[in-house]
């Protein structure tokens, strides 16, 4: 399948949010093996070209803005009625013949507010021209404003902004705007679909964020926890392992664990890890939502800008560690709005949570002077399946944890390709 992307950009600055949609789109087709070509204004500056603006794989086409060696000048035509300008209907022909050139051999138009917007008239008028001579071009036209009432007197071409266009479908971000954008353009309401804009977690983040993001899903999963630190028995990473199972098991939610490691002296890397992934899938998690940064390309440990950067897309934070002193990784997880749950036996984890409203367990801890052990009755497993259902309960109810795992699941650009932008391909 061959996808044009139609905006007629002058410009990429990213102030523009429009730019920001179609990078994501551009994003979402290319990595589906999709062949597409981006059409912008003659006057977009080749040297704005950035990321996937200037990726290899994608055909940068520039549409005319010139008649008889003069710049088209944009104009504003937001009415209905009135008059367009004395050269409107030739600089419509010459529009049409690039566009022609350019999407003759497309299966497929996506455009961008082009039939929306008042200075885009010109452009929508000619689309309408060239799509006379390609008959079984398929168009998905986007509007990324609140949809127009439609007017009761009006007058071509102005009209064109109410007037349907052939085989196109019509698109808006919200669901709720699909009604209004049907009576707009005076189509069928199954004619209108919703795509969410979308938001990428790992735009603006670091190369080994996305590195590690592109070997395991860490968008999806329900729960996502993150535990940086050494791997050592005093992490208890095993018992991080054994709640995270719990979780899984006691809510039926995909649980994802995220072990940020670095080796340590004191126990063997590789048996200690086949011990906290045995715990773990025992306990109830899958054995491939258990992952370890050292065995995914960072054996030293995972660059602290990255766990950063991990704990804005993580929702929960264990901590089951036997000592600590203060716990700064605690705080660092708690500014990035995760749930916390820590080990109320150590001292220094249990002043910190208090104050951070932390939820606490307890699990064998160094005190200040002596050592604890505890003991689970009727057994641990009963204990921890006990506790995570709490802990489900207690996240879900929490509107800001909520809106922080539904924007990264529901509104990242693989859920929206998925389930909105492919099955519209699809149909083509």
């Amino acid at each position: 399948m061959r996808v044009a992307v139609l905006t007629m950009f002058n410009g990429l600055a990213k102030t523009y949010s429009l730019v920001s949609v179609v990078e994501e789109h551009l994003h979402m087709l290319l990595d589906a093996g999709v062949k597409v070509k981006l059409l912008v204004s003659q006057d977009c500056p080749d040297s704005e070209r950035f990321g996937i603006f200037a990726d290899d794989r994608l055909e940068w086409v520039k549409i005319t803005n010139r008649l008889h060696g003069q710049q088209i000048h944009w104009m504003d035509y937001s009415q209905p009625t009135g008059r367009v300008h004395e050269a409107f209907y030739d600089e419509a022909e010459t529009i049409a013949e690039s566009l022609y050139e350019a999407l003759k051999d497309e299966d497929v138009c996506i455009m961008h507010d082009i039939l929306y917007q008042g200075w885009h008239l010109v452009h929508n008028v000619a689309v309408r021209i060239m799509q006379r001579r390609l008959p079984n071009l398929r168009f998905l036209a986007m509007s990324h404003s609140m949809p127009i009432p439609r007017p009761a007197r009006m007058v071509w071409p102005l009209s064109a902004r109410y007037t349907p266009l052939p085989n196109t479908t019509y698109l808006y971000p919200t669901q709720s705007g699909l009604a209004a954008l049907a009576r707009q353009y005076n189509v069928p309401l199954e004619r209108c679909r919703a795509i969410s804009n979308c938001c990428n977690p790992y735009a603006e983040f670091s190369q080994e964020l996305q590195q590690l993001a592109a070997k395991t899903d860490l968008l999806s999963p329900d729960i996502v926890a993150v535990y940086p630190g050494r791997l050592t028995p005093g992490k208890q990473q095993n018992k991080a392992a054994a709640l995270a199972g719990a979780l899984a098991a006691a809510s039926g939610k995909r649980v994802k664990l995220v072990f940020c490691d670095f080796p340590s002296l004191d126990i063997e890397a590789a048996a200690f890890k086949r011990m906290i992934v045995e715990t773990g899938i025992h306990s109830g998690i899958r054995k491939e939502d258990i992952v370890f940064t050292s065995d995914a390309g960072w054996p030293d440990g995972f660059p602290h800008r990255s766990v950063m950067e991990l704990f804005t897309i993580s929702n929960l934070f264990i901590c089951p560690s036997y000592s600590e002193s203060f716990g700064l990784i605690v705080l660092e997880a708690a500014s990035r709005g995760n749930f916390i749950v820590l080990n109320e036996a150590v001292p220094a984890l249990e002043e910190l949570g208090k104050q951070l409203h932390a939820y606490f367990m307890r699990w064998d801890a160094r005190n200040i002077g002596y050592d604890t052990q505890e003991h689970y009755h009727p057994s641990e497993r009963h204990y921890m399946r006990e506790h995570a259902a709490a802990i489900v309960g207690q996240m879900e109810q929490n509107p800001v944890l909520h809106a922080k795992t539904i924007a990264r699941q529901r509104y990242n650009p693989e859920w929206i390709w998925q389930h909105q932008l492919k099955p519209l391909l699809e149909e083509v």
